[in-house]
């Protein structure tokens, strides 16, 4: 099979790092946005733009709310999709696969990364709940900035998603609408890929 080029390469996640590399030298905006999608109890589908925070050596990233209804839905079912699509690259990697939490080290370390007033916001901000104001928010804000002073530790209802994906599709835009597409498959996290080219 011809992989060849920007598919080249025995590893999915470092195919996708460089992907993702070359956007952010190209991408305005948040080049590491993803459009995750959940399911709720009743099997509706849900998708929201959230940032991919990191690609490790077998899964990908990111950190919440653990009350935002993403997170119940993900906590419901343990499984999540998403695609990462880079307008200016003219390509997009679709990932779905299996979750687990990031409570530890790694999510205080990312936690205390963050600007002060994004820490603090983690508290005020009931993610998904109902909100009377935004000065009501604000007054939150207020209140918990008084509460945790100014090095706030990470709320425990706050931290990371990691997905283990058990299929990861490459994407690339192709003349006259004839893409290049790979799909890498495996049956659980850990297990040998399978990779097939796909009609577009």
């Amino acid at each position: 099979m011809d992989r060849s080029g920007i598919f080249a390469g025995d590893d999915p996640f470092a195919i996708a790092r460089d992907w993702l590399a070359e956007a952010e030298r190209q991408e305005v905006n948040d080049p590491n946005a993803i459009a995750l999608a959940t399911v709720d109890d009743s099997g509706m589908p849900n998708a929201r733009m959230v940032l991919l925070k990191e690609i490790e050596a077998d899964a990908f990233v990111f950190y919440t709310n653990y009350g935002s209804a993403k997170a119940q839905e993900i906590g419901a079912t343990g499984k999540a999709a998403f695609v990462m699509h880079w307008k200016s690259l003219r390509r997009q990697i679709r990932v779905r696969g299996t979750v687990t939490r990031e409570e530890g080290p790694q999510a205080d370390a990312y936690y205390a990364s963050r600007s002060l007033k994004s820490r603090l916001g983690a508290w005020a901000s009931r993610q998904s709940e109902p909100l009377a104001s935004r000065a009501a928010l604000m007054a939150e804000v207020a209140r918990v900035t008084a509460a945790q002073g100014l090095n706030p530790d990470r709320p425990a209802f706050w931290g990371g998603f990691r997905i283990l994906p058990v299929e990861i599709e490459f994407w690339a835009d192709g003349a006259f609408r004839l893409h290049d597409r790979f799909r890498w498959r495996r049956t659980s996290p850990g297990d040998a890929w399978e990779i097939l080219r796909l009609n577009p």
